[in-house]
């Protein structure tokens, strides 16, 4: 992302955001319907909004609710995620991308924003981060790392034995999971929400840039005495 009113996605991270939004809805689907099976709270997701095939033709069939092909579905979208998460964050720190669009972030500069957010008075300049948004960035960055590390401690509970020391046991580590996922479906109907009210944002992330074109001055000696004043 750059200032100065234009809005710049690189070619990479436009690939890794869109192969992280595709994995991220296959894994919410799957685990809903993975959830529905042995559910944590006392209710269950509606079958149409998981991933798993038709209930009835499941249970004629493999004698499951679609559990099985969840979970294949859950692993499909997990690899997607694992790979274009390494893509983004391995580019992100390489590139400066996090230096320069994600940092710095204050406790001063993050208190003065949040408050213009909640009267409505917080400015957005096309090209950058306000504080909110950078916090929220760094805590989705976080949140997928603790969904991947809790998803291995409930995929492996005895190969990865010490994962689950990190989150009480096995059923912290679902409970961990479940929650962490729950941020993550809040984060994107902010995320769409947001983009719904500032299209132009989604114009930069689908072809990479959206904002005013540099002018180009016409070639000629004036032009280049002025330059060379300058």
């Amino acid at each position: 992302m750059s200032a100065g009113g234009v809005q710049k996605h690189a070619l990479v991270v436009r690939i890794a955001h869109w192969l992280q939004a595709l994995a991220i809805l296959i894994m919410i689907g799957s685990g809903w319907r993975i959830y529905n099976a042995s559910p944590i709270f006392p209710f269950r997701f509606p079958v149409w909004a998981t991933l798993g095939g038709d209930v009835q033709t499941s249970l004629a069939w493999h004698g499951d609710p679609g559990v099985a092909t969840a979970i294949a579905w859950h692993f499909a979208g997990m690899w997607l995620l694992l790979s274009s998460f390494l893509l983004f964050v391995l580019w992100g720190l390489f590139s400066g991308h996090f230096r320069r669009d994600f940092l710095p972030l204050s406790p001063r500069s993050l208190w003065r924003d949040f408050i213009s957010a909640l009267h409505f008075r917080l400015d957005h300049r096309l090209g950058e981060y306000n504080a909110v948004q950078k916090l929220f960035y760094w805590c989705v960055i976080a949140g997928i790392l603790v969904m991947l590390i809790s998803g291995l401690a409930i995929w492996k509970p005895v190969q990865t034995y010490p994962l689950e020391l990190l989150f009480g046991g096995f059923q912290g580590a679902r409970l961990v999971h479940f929650l962490v996922m729950s941020g993550i479906v809040l984060f994107l109907v902010v995320h769409l929400t947001l983009v719904a009210l500032v299209p132009s944002t989604l114009v930069a992330m689908i072809v990479g840039r959206f904002g005013p074109r540099e002018s180009k001055p016409m070639p000629g000696p004036a032009l280049r005495e002025i330059g060379e004043g300058s």
